[in-house]
């Protein structure tokens, strides 16, 4: 099954997040297909840099049958609502 993830990367206590669409066998950092954008949680609140998503390339993904963890739903629905406004 293909699914929408986070992919961890950055120091040891800085996280830094890949969100990725890879197969669900897949290791969490290992193999994906398409890297689809990122997320800084450590980023101010609100800050330009803290999440970014090609939503048109999400949308593809969940099209096709695509299923989203629950994080990366959340974060597509985040970014989802700041592009309507």
């Amino acid at each position: 099954m293909v699914t929408i993830r986070l992919a961890r990367a950055g120091a040891k206590k800085r996280p830094f997040y890949h969100i990725v669409v890879t197969e669900s066998a897949n290791r969490r950092d290992g193999r994906f297909i398409e890297r689809l954008g990122f997320f800084d949680p450590l980023a101010q609140k609100g800050a330009p840099g803290a999440l970014q998503l090609s939503m048109d390339r999400v949308n593809y993904w969940l099209s096709v049958g695509a299923k989203a963890s629950d994080r990366a739903a959340q974060l597509i629905a985040k970014q989802s609502r700041t592009q309507a406004v």
